[in-house]
């Protein structure tokens, strides 16, 4: 039985230079092309021209293959920035994100709010990105958002300087004021660090204080100026028999057993230690 031979044989030769490598890669790249141009002729389309359009990266006006390395900047770098300014958004937002835990001196704690305000401030940048290229597109968005109501309630006041910090940061990053961004966040987020975790013993105390007359009274209010840092009466009810006063204290440390000796004290019914945030309705 005879055996023809393949019309196409691969051989690979480990012997061959680094020179007929390179003109068997040319050789390939040629073929396709002509290959490449057959196939656009029978489809009636003309391979010079298709060719040049590829070189140009399809840009209409280009009509020389060295704006190549133009072409190339004008619609990689808008898309570079933007994810640079992105990534500097997430990041600044972790670190107000940060801020908040370390800060937060409320009842309950949310984590879904840290999380906003890292979105807030890649959603603050990507808008102000949008708006700064395109002047009718910014009337659009300023009218689209005047439309937007939020009825979420902020419990905590301190909350509101977050949100605003997430999208002002947002806008300078877009704005392209990437030190003011950063050099700002880091002086702001020590600001609140050390003014916001100070000792808790410097916050004010309300002491409420029952009792049965007016040398009871004396006498405990004399007490109690020598265990705290300063002492103010805030409130005082008098019925016959019991004297009820309210007083704003600042303790010189957080050892509350004063408040064990007060309680001991001839003539003092109770006395009670209450956590004080500066508003007072009397």
């Amino acid at each position: 039985m005879n055996t023809r031979d393949p019309l196409f044989r691969v051989v690979k030769r480990d012997s061959s230079s680094p020179a007929q490598q390179v003109l068997a890669y040319v050789a390939a790249v040629v073929i396709a092309l002509v290959i490449g141009a057959l196939l656009l002729m029978s489809l009636g389309v003309e391979p010079i021209t298709f060719y040049q359009r590829m070189l140009t990266m399809g840009i209409p006006g280009n009509k020389f293959p060295g704006r190549i390395v133009e072409n190339f900047i004008k619609l990689f770098v808008p898309l570079l920035i933007t994810s640079l300014a992105l990534a500097l958004a997430f990041g600044l937002g972790l670190f107000i994100f940060f801020v908040y835990q370390k800060t937060f001196s409320g009842v309950m704690y949310s984590s879904s709010f840290g999380v906003t305000l890292v979105a807030l401030t890649m959603i603050t940048t990507l808008v102000i990105l949008a708006v700064t290229s395109n002047v009718v597109l910014s009337l659009g968005m300023v009218g689209a958002l005047s439309i937007v109501r939020f009825r979420t309630a902020i419990k905590e006041p301190l909350d509101i300087a977050f949100l605003f910090w997430s999208i002002a940061v947002g806008i300078v990053l877009a704005a392209g004021m990437i030190p003011l961004a950063v050099f700002g966040s880091v002086v702001i987020g020590l600001v609140l660090l050390v003014f916001v975790n100070r000792k808790s013993h410097l916050n004010p105390y309300i002491v409420v204080l029952s009792c049965d007359g007016h040398d009871s009274e004396q006498a405990a209010k004399a007490f109690l100026e020598q265990q705290v840092q300063r002492c103010t009466v805030k409130s005082k009810t008098a019925q016959k028999g019991c004297v009820e006063l309210n007083l704003e204290i600042r303790m010189k440390d957080g050892n509350t057993d004063f408040i064990n000796a007060l309680a001991q004290m001839d003539g003092v019914s109770s006395a009670v230690l209450v956590s004080y945030n500066g508003d007072y309705m009397g």
